[in-house]
């Protein structure tokens, strides 16, 4: 299909490739097999563009028009999408053998990009599912004329966002909420000429949200560098491919685990950067902790967390990640890192070294594939005088609309949180601008319903009352009802053996 066609048109021909998967891999893999080969006919498309301009340019001229210069990128002789939909046989050593040869001619820029797919096993992926997809694909002519960049990523972003609906419980690994990342990006505030980071980037959107809010705002966005570590091989390519299909040339997305090797470093530290946001992996067990008693990047200074929970080492790295005088970050976290006991040292150094901003509580669902309510964490190195000392609390569990099973948030949700946000004030039943020093009297903890109350119904001594006090209530009733079964057993057996 030549000439434009629509962004609906376009999201169910990318849909299509989709459903041409059903029933041959599991909804978690379509990822890893349709994103690389949509990638593989873009660039293919847009090199012959650029080969035809080249030509009129010249007037005729072909060996002009094959001129590196003239493209974006090198595609060597016969690893065309063209030369891969004219083999019948062995179709995906045909596809692996061509993206191996473009990464090969375009080392620095798409060195990994097509991920780990393995394409020649037959019994995951026959030729006949493989042609399939190739004809499918060849279908329309993804040229920039004929799908404009704008045009591409959005449909790219509705993949993304589809997948994630399918995949089960990889989703929250692949994607993150994007009207949660909307509200994030906004409350950061990033500017023309920034770095932003996200250590756990999965697919790149919150990046790429980040960065063409700035565009959105009509203000320089190419010079924002982007810089972003995934440790699963295919999504951190599926967010290198999100990074060109959106038009960023300045971004750094590297495979790896952020925890055990950071990937940006500087000077025996790690790289710092003027805004980080991240959604974390929530509450992982499989993480070296000996090795974070004594890391090397100096990441640790608040403490060392607990085996069965790395919440505040990703926070801790991403604190040391921040830019001393402009370094801001946006998290979201479960709603255990506000108020866990085991993690009480580190969470009271932080509230100590006045680096939190503001911390917004939002309902369930928001978390793929999890019904549990979340919360967003800024932290700010350098804080305005105005709100030195000072924590903004914002209760907006209310302020989401369910669909199905999964949440999101509309635009006067976020206009409603933004706008206080801005104001930092207090609204009752809705935010409180909380002086550390009442954090203190509660412990450190900062269970946001301790300081906003929105129930008229809740006990906060609930919350007041120590932990250890309900325990000691608790083994005290406990031994109250066995001395009662005890004491009835021995009236059974008097009545028993009076009979």
């Amino acid at each position: 299909m030549n000439g434009s066609i629509s962004q609906q048109e376009f999201e169910q021909y990318l849909w299509g490739a989709a459903v041409l998967l059903r029933g041959v891999i599991d909804p978690g893999e379509y990822k890893s097999a349709i994103f690389p080969l949509m990638f593989f006919k873009r660039i293919s498309d847009v090199y012959d563009e650029e080969y035809r301009i080249a030509l009129e340019e010249s007037g005729g001229d072909k060996e002009y028009a094959e001129f590196a210069e003239n493209h974006r990128f090198q595609i060597p002789e016969g690893a065309h999408w063209n030369d891969v939909r004219n083999v019948s046989k062995n179709v995906g050593r045909a596809i692996k053998t061509a993206m191996g040869e473009i990464e090969k001619a375009n080392p620095d820029r798409l060195s990994g990009i097509f991920g780990d797919t393995n394409w020649t096993n037959k019994n995951r992926l026959s030729d006949k599912t493989l042609l399939d997809l190739i004809e499918h694909f060849s279908t329309i002519d993804l040229s920039l004329q004929n799908v404009p960049q704008d045009e591409f990523g959005t449909g790219y972003e509705f993949l993304i966002k589809k997948f994630a609906d399918d995949s089960g419980h990889t989703a929250a690994e692949f994607y993150t909420n994007r009207t949660v990342v909307r509200l994030m990006s906004m409350i950061v505030d990033p500017k023309p000429g920034e770095s932003i980071y996200d250590p756990t980037c999965g697919s790149g959107g919150m990046l790429l949200n980040a960065a063409l809010l700035v565009k959105e705002r009509g203000q320089e966005y190419r010079n924002i560098s982007l810089y972003g570590q995934e440790i699963n091989l295919i999504t951190s390519a599926i967010a290198r491919m999100n990074m060109f299909i959106h038009g960023f040339e300045d971004f750094h997305i590297v495979r790896g685990d952020t925890l055990a090797n950071p990937a940006f470093t500087e000077n025996d530290k790690v790289k710092q950067f003027d805004i980080c946001l991240a959604n974390p992996p929530y509450s992982i067990n499989k993480w070296n902790r000996e090795a974070w008693k004594h890391d090397p990047w100096n990441r640790n200074i608040y403490g060392t967390p607990p085996q069965g929970c790395a919440d505040y080492a990703f926070f801790q790295h991403i604190i040391a990640s921040l830019k001393e005088d402009t370094g801001r970050c946006g998290i979201l976290f479960p709603h255990g890192v506000l108020e866990r006991d085991n993690e009480q040292s580190m969470r009271k150094k932080i509230i100590e070294n006045d680096l939190i901003d503001c911390i917004v509580g939002l309902g369930e669902n928001l978390f793929y594939n999890s019904s549990m309510e979340s919360c967003l964490v800024f932290c700010k190195k350098k804080k305005d005088a105005s709100t030195k000392g000072k924590v903004l609390f914002i209760e907006a569990k209310n302020e989401l609309t369910i669909e199905k099973t999964q949440s999101f948030l509309e635009t006067t949700h976020i206009s409603k949180i933004y706008d206080v946000y801005m104001r930092y004030e207090s609204i009752d039943g809705f935010s409180k601008v909380v002086d550390i020093e009442e954090i203190k009297e509660n412990k450190y903890n900062l269970n946001i319903k301790l300081y906003v109350d929105n129930n008229p119904y809740f006990d906060r001594k609930l919350l007041e009352t120590p932990v250890e006090t309900y325990m000691e209530s608790w083994k005290v009733s406990s031994q109250n009802m066995k001395d009662s079964i005890e004491s009835m057993k021995s009236i059974l057996r008097e009545v028993i053996k009076n009979e």
